[in-house]
């Protein structure tokens, strides 16, 4: 985080100059609300002017979109409230399905009572702000399901009050910034309020005298961005063979298919996305859940994202920025769903070999591949662009638990990366993010540096333990244990320190540095019992406050710099398992199976679309907790390439562990492996390994699983 003189000195060197375009403009989509949705008429604002999805059915007959529509898609000048569903917008229509969707406590009423309520909100926040009573804004509650919008709108009437800025995290991540402490980022504050706090912070800054809410806002995003350094470069095909390139090259966006579904933001979650999948696709079931995660990436598209538009496997078409948000544009007679983006032709290329991993629309691009494709631009760059040491996104949430919580558990079933997850982190802590995509000898040299020597008593800033059952609290923290050194006859004991007390220690020594404690396992023990009394002193507002030890009687804390990470086999015991004391202190984060990272076939077989299809399977039968992880399909980092490798992971690891799943019973087994299992005897053919994709392909994927749409 930035501190104030960094602020300061940042304020000083930006360059004012180019805000005058953007205040122009953003005047301009200001007064383009105000007159077409002035104040005095909001009394009587009929729903099919505010709502999203009326447009199509009940024009106003004024022109223009609706409120909602022009305040998410048609006034980006005034900041963005982009992404996510419609469902910020309070009241919408499904554009697919015409059904109204309301927030939880108007459920049982119709769209026109619930509007009456929610325009009744809007018209006494509106006064509230006229008249400088703004903390009554805050006891309207169905305002709460918009906050976004909400606070967009009070910037847009009333601009000298609020800042452009309209995220609730975004809002909180330049609170810290500007020194915020208290009700100004935490508890329960909308939105609004929050903004408002924001910009009081910014006008005591003297750095911001004369400043416009704009300029201010295009400073902090353009200088201390809160959005995450990387979010990865998505390879989007324009259709199949490409066939769209040229309209999307001249109209400077990208469009993909599936119009069946409609509107992407009418989907609330990529459950619900999936079901409307099944409905249009019901053969590719064992996929849709993935598509629905890629479509719903897709629509969440934010500006300065990358992407590649491809032709088949081995051609580079153009690498591309985004440029703006997703739209629905049912001007198109087919391939709908648009994001624009401005393309850059010349990293136009053709790759020696193919990426097998390039036959869906979309597929994710490694930092490593992306390398590739910046150094065979065809005209060099006129100055050098290389990737920026960023944090993967698996990453940054991890070290964004650890910020805010202190300890975080990583769940899931087994093979899903959690301990490489875990490293990963320590990793990005000290300083060697490069070393988290490396190649595997160079990454385990990394780690291996991070860690203390083998038979080494002393702490560095990253220690790995592993819990069993036998594992106790004077391993962790203190104890009594046998002297093996002494040369008394009998058994002697002396009292030493856990593992937890030697870091802590270290820790309480350099303060400025980070010692990150990884606990492998974290389940497999009994947490109540190692954990101790030192269980009250993880929450991070209490590390301040010693305990004493019942076994030395010494009194210790937890000092603010230590850190955990521990990780958790789902398979063998759920998260709700867990005391209930410890549950409270640990931030959770699930590790579902990573399908981008076994992109890639064998023979027919498409391993993204065969891990999806038996995942579909083993949840419908066994539960989440006994999904197949990526690790199973990966061989030092890299999808299984050959026959002989697949039939080798399959029979010895995949198959051993549904069996196990299973109990030997050919029902769930048959269930889940179809033909490949005997009806009778639950026994699993056994094939040649030249057979093996084949008969996978025919059980586990769909030919619409990879048609490029």
């Amino acid at each position: 985080m930035a501190d104030e003189k960094s602020v300061e000195a940042a304020a000083e060197g930006f360059d004012r100059t180019a805000s005058a375009d953007v205040l122009t403009r953003a005047e301009r989509d200001r007064q383009k609300v105000v007159e077409r949705f002035p104040l005095e008429e909001w009394s009587g604002l009929p729903l099919r002017r505010y709502a999203l999805g009326t447009d199509d059915f009940d024009p106003d007959g004024r022109g223009g979109p609706p409120f909602c529509r022009l305040m998410e898609y048609g006034t980006d000048a005034l900041g963005s409230m982009r992404g996510g569903s419609a469902a910020k917008h309070i009241i919408y229509r499904s554009r697919r399905s015409g059904e109204w969707r309301l927030p939880a406590p108007l459920q049982r009423a119709n769209p026109e009572e619930a509007w009456e309520l929610v325009r009744g909100q809007f018209l006494a926040a509106f006064t509230a702000v006229r008249v400088r009573e703004f903390r009554a804004i805050d006891d309207m509650n169905l305002l709460s399901f918009g906050q976004a919008l909400v606070t967009k709108s009070l910037a847009t009437y009333f601009p000298d009050d609020f800042l452009p800025i309209y995220s609730a995290a975004h809002i909180r991540h330049f609170t810290d910034l500007l020194g915020g402490t208290g009700h100004q980022a935490y508890g329960n504050v909308r939105s609004w309020q929050a903004n408002q706090d924001l910009l009081a912070l910014v006008r005591r800054r003297p750095e911001f005298d004369g400043w416009h809410p704009l300029e201010v806002m295009r400073f902090l995003y353009g200088e201390f961005s809160p959005k995450p350094r990387h979010r990865g470069t998505w390879k989007i095909a324009p259709g199949q063979g490409a066939r769209l390139w040229e309209e999307c090259r001249a109209g400077r966006h990208i469009r993909v298919g599936w119009d069946e579904v409609g509107d992407l933001g009418d989907y609330e979650s990529d459950t619900e996305l999936k079901q409307a999948l099944d409905a249009v696709w019901p053969r590719s079931t064992g996929g849709n859940l993935r598509l629905a995660r890629q479509l719903l990436t897709y629509r969440d598209l934010e500006p300065g994202d990358r992407v590649v538009a491809n032709r088949g496997k081995s051609e580079v078409l153009a690498l591309g920025e985004v440029t703006g948000g997703y739209t629905y544009d049912d001007s198109y007679a087919e391939f709908r769903h648009k994001v624009p983006v401005a393309w850059d032709e010349s990293y136009a290329q053709v790759f020696p070999s193919p990426e097998n991993a390039w036959q869906p629309t979309f597929a994710k691009i490694p930092d490593k591949l992306l390398r590739r494709i910046r150094e065979g631009r065809a005209v060099p760059a006129a100055l050098p662009v290389p990737v920026p040491e960023e944090f993967p996104a698996a990453v940054q949430d991890v070290l964004d638990a650890l910020k805010h919580k202190g300890q975080v558990i990583l769940f899931g079933p087994p093979g899903t990366g959690k301990t490489r997850l875990a490293l990963s982190a320590a990793l990005a802590l000290a300083g060697r993010a490069d070393a988290i995509d490396a190649p595997p000898a160079e990454r385990a040299a990394a780690v291996a540096g991070l860690l203390p020597a083998p038979g080494a008593s002393e702490v560095t800033g990253v220690s790995l333990v592993t819990f069993h059952p036998s594992y106790g609290y004077e391993d962790f923290v203190e104890g009594y244990k046998p002297d093996t050194a002494s040369d008394q006859a009998g058994l002697n004991l002396k009292w030493r320190e856990g593992i937890f007390l030697r870091i802590c220690a270290a820790a309480e020594k350099a303060p400025e540095k980070t010692f990150l404690l990884i606990i492998d396992e974290i389940n497999r023990g009994d947490l109540p019992r190692v954990l101790g009394e030192l269980v009250t002193l993880l929450e991070l507002d209490k590390r301040a406050i010693p305990v004493t030890l019942p076994i030395s009687g010494r009194q210790v804390g937890i000092p603010p710099n230590v850190r955990i990470i521990g990780t958790m086999n789902t398979a063998d015991r759920s998260v709700g398992h867990l005391d209930a004391a410890v549950r409270r202190r640990f931030a959770f984060l699930d590790v579902p199976p990573d399908l981008d990272s076994v992109e890639g076939s064998v023979g027919a077989l498409d391993l993204a679309a065969f891990l999806a299809g038996l995942n579909t399977r083993l949840v419908r039968e066994f539960g989440p907790d006994h999904q197949i992880g990526q690790a199973f399909l990966l061989r030092e980092d890299r999808p299984v390439s050959t026959e002989e490798e697949l039939s080798a992971v399959f029979y010895h690891d995949i198959v051993p562990q549904i069996e196990d799943h299973g109990m030997g019973r050919p029902e769930p087994l048959r269930a889940v492996l179809g033909d490949l299992v005997d009806p009778e005897s639950g026994r699993i053919a056994r094939m040649a390994a030249q057979d093996l994709p084949n008969k996978l392909a025919a059980e586990f994927t769909e030919p619409d699983d990879a048609v490029e749409r």
